[in-house]
């Protein structure tokens, strides 16, 4: 049985770094002229299993359109990563389409598999059933914030990098982050490594917003489920219920925002700040860009990477790049 304390590169100290991070980010978030938080601290353990919830509403074809992908082609993509190789997933969640690209690899060709997130306990949670269901499998999670940075373990065995970030996660950063994020990702693939990357298609803008705006009302849990953390972790005294879920597409921009929006005046409390609010001011907890093929190449160009393939469903909806060092 793999335990958090012993298994995972998760220390209780980091996880006062955690807090001490979201303490100052929340801080500066809420104190700024435009409120905004990043959309990684939806991510505790509650929200996780939210965020898992949305992947299987009807309205969410994101994870459909990907795994429909994965499920086809993961031994042609697989097949082009060679021998050997390390698979290192950074904001793992709960990895179920990299199950099925370390089953097609088998003990022969994985080295190992590095899952990353911030959300502590979930990370542990997947570890444990990833050792369950492939138990040849050697697993090194660690707790980090990967946009911040990518901790690799040392590697003995020569195995290629294979740097895995399903999802369309690089779509909740504004551009330069994102080339940011990816010639992060290079240099912590190294030499010969690879970069197998999600990205979400431009579409018709009502499916979008309807993904954003599920009719059970889960996303909009997932969203307040920030206001939730807040008062449990940072003492604050958020009326949760006096927030709304806002989210809405523009299609110039390719971008779809997520809001919440203060139904009244209000001042809240939060680590021991007050922060104040318009009727209808609102925080912004997430942005989600939509590439096609060329504005995703030209992302990937800028941060060093060329595009080695591409496999897109056949609904056009979503893509799966393969991207390696110019």
């Amino acid at each position: 049985m793999m335990t958090l304390h012993e298994n995972t590169d998760c220390p209780p100290s980091s996880v006062s770094v955690t807090r001490q991070r979201f303490t100052r980010e929340v801080i500066a978030g809420l104190g700024a002229e435009r409120k905004t938080l990043s959309p990684k601290w939806l991510y505790d353990r509650a929200g996780s299993a939210l965020f898992d919830s949305i992947c299987e509403l009807p309205e969410y074809y994101v994870t459909r359109a990907e795994l429909s992908i994965v499920e086809r082609k993961r031994g042609e993509i697989a097949a082009t990563w060679g021998p050997r190789v390390r698979v290192v997933e950074p904001g793992a969640g709960s990895g179920t389409k990299t199950r099925l690209f370390l089953g097609e690899l088998g003990a022969a060709r994985c080295s190992s598999y590095v899952p990353m997130d911030i959300a502590r306990e979930h990370l542990a949670m997947t570890a444990v059933r990833m050792r369950s269901e492939l138990p040849w499998l050697h697993i090194v999670p660690i707790c980090a914030d990967f946009t911040l940075e990518l901790p690799l373990p040392p590697s003995d065995d020569n195995a290629r990098n294979v740097v895995y970030f399903p999802g369309s996660t690089i779509g909740n950063f504004e551009p330069p982050e994102a080339e940011q994020l990816l010639t992060h990702f290079r240099v912590a693939a190294g030499m010969g490594g690879l970069i197998v990357l999600g990205i979400d298609l431009r579409k018709e803008p009502s499916r979008i917003h309807a993904a954003y705006n599920d009719a059970a009302g889960v996303t909009a849990a997932f969203n307040k489920n920030v206001l939730v953390r807040m008062n449990r972790e940072l003492h604050g005294n958020i009326d949760v219920d006096s927030f709304s879920h806002y989210a809405f597409y523009e299609p110039r921009k390719g971008c779809i925002e997520m809001h919440l929006v203060s139904r009244k005046r209000q001042t809240i409390s939060v680590a021991g700040r007050s922060f104040s609010f318009a009727e209808g001011e609102s925080i912004r907890t997430e942005c989600s860009y939509k590439y096609d093929l060329p504005s995703a190449e030209r992302l990937a160009h800028k941060a060093g990477l060329t595009l080695v393939d591409a496999w897109i469903d056949d609904e056009r909806t979503f893509a799966v790049l393969e991207l390696q060092a110019a």
